[in-house]
């Protein structure tokens, strides 16, 4: 409860009402769930629970990156893929200087179900041959738009049409942004932030229950 209390209003641990355990406690107590993984861990099993109850479906998914201010400077990439309802199938957080190509097969790490995808829709900054054919070797057909570039044109109107639903997944970063410790990056390790996000997600998926 006082790491949601800090979730969601964004203070700084200090700030802990007493009527939590002191706030250092509870920050140790914190890091050691993200360093040993543990709200990962619930995350993964809430999202292949849901999927077997027939909440979530993977077989139409979204990606996109959005960036996150650090309040040193600078800025990091957050990754999401999530579901054809908008509910989360992989939350990651990465380097700012990473193309968002080169991130995609990365988020998959972070990705909560056995089962990959059937189509993965982006915006054009996915648009790559490259990505295309390694996404095909695991079952996953990507569809984003042709940047202005290209020549040779590999998708057709009818896979298009399914990029219209994108907005799912900028819907699931606006959801994430009433979480007020995630508008900044305040955290000095990106595992303690990647820590709030898994978190966020994780009330976001009991809602579903």
């Amino acid at each position: 409860d006082a790491v949601l209390w800090i979730l969601n209003t964004g203070a700084q641990w200090h700030f802990l009402p007493q009527c939590y355990p002191n706030y250092k406690t509870v920050h140790r107590r914190f890091q050691q769930w993200c360093q040993q993984e543990v709200l990962r861990e619930v995350l993964t099993q809430l999202a292949n629970t849901l999927r077997d109850e027939g909440v979530l479906d993977e077989r139409e998914s979204f990606i996109d990156a959005t960036f996150a201010a650090a309040k040193g400077g600078g800025e990091a990439v957050g990754l999401a893929i999530v579901d054809r309802h908008g509910l989360p199938l992989s939350v990651s957080t990465h380097a700012a200087n990473h193309h968002e190509v080169t991130l995609v097969q990365l988020s998959f790490d972070f990705y909560m179900l056995e089962a990959k995808p059937e189509h993965l829709i982006g915006d054009r900054a996915y648009d790559s041959d490259g990505l295309d054919e390694d996404l095909k070797q695991d079952g996953v057909n990507m569809i984003a738009p042709h940047r202005s570039t290209r020549k040779l044109k590999t998708q057709d109107g009818r896979h298009l049409r399914r990029y219209e639903r994108r907005w799912l997944v900028e819907r699931f970063f606006a959801w994430l942004q009433w979480k007020r410790r995630l508008l900044i990056r305040w955290e000095y390790y990106a595992s303690n932030f990647l820590g709030f996000v898994q978190l966020a997600c994780i009330t976001m998926l009991l809602k579903q229950f």
